[in-house]
């Protein structure tokens, strides 16, 4: 489910800021480095919850700063919701 999850939220990433696209970058980069604003991050984590479908307000990962860091925090919060 982590694996599933990082990829939601590179294809978002890239949905995001297109230059990414064929770019080879990490999930532990953060998203700083690969060009992501707060705006662009805010709109990050809408719509990987959107995705797959949590509501959670996102105020609660806006500390995450890498696609890795983003995906422990959506899968603790999911996980605390069971």
């Amino acid at each position: 489910m982590q694996e599933e999850l990082k990829g939601i939220i590179r294809e978002n990433l890239i949905e995001i800021i297109p230059e990414l696209e064929g770019e080879d970058f990490t999930n532990d980069e953060t998203f700083v480095d690969l060009g992501a604003n707060s705006l662009d991050r805010g709109e990050l984590i809408t719509l990987t919850l959107e995705t797959i479908e949590l509501e959670i307000s996102r105020i609660e990962f806006v500390k995450a700063k890498t696609i890795n860091e983003l995906a422990d925090l959506i899968a603790e919060k999911r996980q605390a919701l069971v």
